[in-house]
Order: structure tokens, then C-alpha cells, then sequence
């Protein structure tokens, strides 16, 4: 059957069209991603401007013609720390899903953190042994480990790239080092309080999706010889160390002839990375990979799943 996805983030709203049937592999047909960046339209109270909900319906109104135009003959929606977070979120999200013409959910935090997880899993399969999963989104960290498809530990913490740049990094760009002190000891604090020892964290593969991870590792990590088409890039804690103080003394223009930087990240991959690194060093994590499957591929997963 063609399936769309429509995945509503802090950074993006992301739309995937794919051919899948239960028990394959599923084909992309077509993917597309409109820029939102919805951290720039939060209001002191916490809820979405009315710039920034227009931004969105735009966005989503798109995301719907492009999977009925594809021919997909079901389509889902989620959302996720943004919508979650926001304090007109019950509203707005009644709003888009009359604009993508299909009901949005709205996932928990722990949820993000267990469907990527199932789509790593699926992607390396048995064989990668006990599996530990990073990712980086807009809005929040999601970190998740286990031996099956279900994790066993399953954290999702309010440290996205987005939510760090405007909650530290705002004022200034490039940011003081003050700033980035500052960031640094909140986003260590903060882990460090919701891992404690990081036992039951530990991974024999450890692996890292979302493109913030994805960029880093194109700039600070090297690629990696797979089987099949298309390049699998791992990326090092020493590499990451290397170049995130370099990162940040750079402008957000300045940042865009970087490798693997474009312009609609550029202003937050400072904060992105240093989540990324003191995540690392938190979880005693030397070298992640980086997964191509990750929370669109898992929610496509887990229905398929139920159908069969």
C-alpha cells in the first residue's frame, strides 16, 4: 500500500510518502521538508504567535496535497514537542489537522524515544546486540536502550538544538562564551540528572539519528564502509570535541560554507552540538553511527505492524 507521513517538528514539517506492506522493507517514493523553525515564534508565555501557527497550517495544508497528490491511500500524522509544549496547543493542533485533512497525534516524549528506537532496531537488526539510541531534535534529546524492539529505558529531556539557541544563545551570534558556559553546565546538569549512574544506558552499538547528529558527523565524523548504495557516516567524542569550540566562534553565516551545515541549521547547530557531545561524555560513549531510519520510519513501523 502507499502510505504518507506527516511528521510536525520544531525545525520542520516533514512529509513522506512511501510503498510498504508488512513483513518489507518500505520504498520511499517521495520526501519533502518544509522549514518552520518554530522556536523562533514562541511567545514568553509559552505558547505559539499567531505568525508561527499560520506558518504551521501553511506547512501542513502542504504536506496534505503532497501525500493525496502521491496517491497515498492512508496517511499519518504526529507531532511532537512543540505542539506538546505550547499552551495553545489543544487549538492548534485542531487547526492543522483540518489543514492536513487527517487526525494529528500528538506523541509523549518517552514515545519519540521508543519508535526511533524501534527503527534502529529494525534497521540493524538481532546481530548489533544491545542497542543505545541518541537523537537530537528541535525541541528535545531522546535517548533509549534495550536488547529487543521495545527498550528498556526510554528518556526524553527538554534539550533540543532549537530550545538551547533560543534559551542560551539568542542574543548573541556568534554567542559569548558566557553564554556557552552557561549552556554547557545547564545541558550537563540536566542529563546528568536523568541518566544518574547510566548503567542501564549502556549499548554494545551505539547509534545516533535526526539531522543534527546528521550534520555534525558530516563535518566532525567520517564516512563508514557499508554494503549497498549511499554513505553511512560515525562520528567520534574526540572529533566532536575538536570542532565544537570552532563551531561556536563562527557567525551563523559564517557557519553555511561548513560541510554539511545549510543555512535553515546554521544558527542552531552550536547548541546542537554541544548537546550531542555532553551527551556523549555523559553516557561514556566514545563513537555513535549514524542511523538513516529514525521516529517517521518507526511510526510506519509500528502500524504496520498492528495491520499484520
Amino acid at each position: 500500500m502507499r502510505l504518507g507521513i506527516i511528521d510536525i517538528g520544531s525545525n520542520t514539517v516533514h512529509v513522506a510518502v512511501l510503498d510498504a506492506v508488512a513483513g518489507a522493507r518500505p520504498v520511499p517514493a517521495t520526501s519533502r521538508s518544509m522549514d518552520v523553525r518554530l522556536m523562533r515564534y514562541l511567545e514568553p508565555d509559552g505558547s505559539i504567535s499567531k505568525e508561527g501557527v499560520k506558518a504551521l497550517e501553511d506547512a501542513v495544508a502542504e504536506a496534505g496535497k503532497i501525500a493525496r497528490d502521491q496517491g497515498a491511500k492512508t496517511t499519518l500524522a504526529i507531532a511532537t514537542s512543540a505542539i506538546r509544549e505550547a499552551t495553545n496547543g489543544p487549538e492548534t493542533l485542531e487547526l492543522l489537522s483540518e489543514k492536513a485533512g487527517v487526525p494529528i497525534e500528538v506523541l509523549p516524549g518517552a514515545d519519540e524515544a521508543r519508535l526511533t528506537f524501534l527503527a534502529a532496531r529494525r534497521w540493524y537488526g538481532w546481530g548489533a546486540g544491545r542497542i543505545l539510541i541518541l537523537d537530537i531534535g528541535g525541541g528535545s534529546l531522546e535517548i533509549a536502550a534495550g536488547n529487543d524492539e521495545i527498550p528498556d529505558v526510554a528518556i526524553s529531556l527538554p534539550l533540543g538544538a532549537g530550545r538551547m539557541t533560543k534559551q542560551f544563545l539568542w542574543e548573541n551570534d556568534p554567542p559569548t562564551p558566557e553564554e556557552i558556559s552557561e549552556l554547557r553546565e545547564y545541558v550537563r546538569h540536566t542529563i546528568g540528572g536523568a541518566i544518574g549512574s547510566g548503567h542501564a544506558l549502556a549499548g554494545d552499538h551505539v547509534v545516533a539519528t535526526s539531522k543534527t547528529f546528521r550534520s555534525l558527523a558530516r563535518l566532525a565524523g567520517m564516512p563508514r564502509d557499508v554494503l549497498g548504495a549511499g554513505q553511512r557516516y560515525r562520528m567520534t567524542l574526540a572529533n566532536l570535541e575538536d570542532w565544537t569550540p570552532r563551531i561556536c566562534k563562527l557567525s551563523s553565516e559564517d557557519r553555511t560554507v561548513l560541510p554539511g551545515i545549510g543555512s535553515n541549521r546554521a544558527r542552531q547547530i552550536a547548541a546542537g552540538a554541544i548537546v550531542a557531545e555532553e551527551a556523549m561524555r555523559a553516557l561514556k560513549v566514545s563513537e555513535v553511527e549514524i542511523c538513516p531510519w529514525a521516529l517517521r520510519e518507526g511510526v510506519l513501523l509500528k502500524y504496520l505492524d498492528a495491520l499484520e
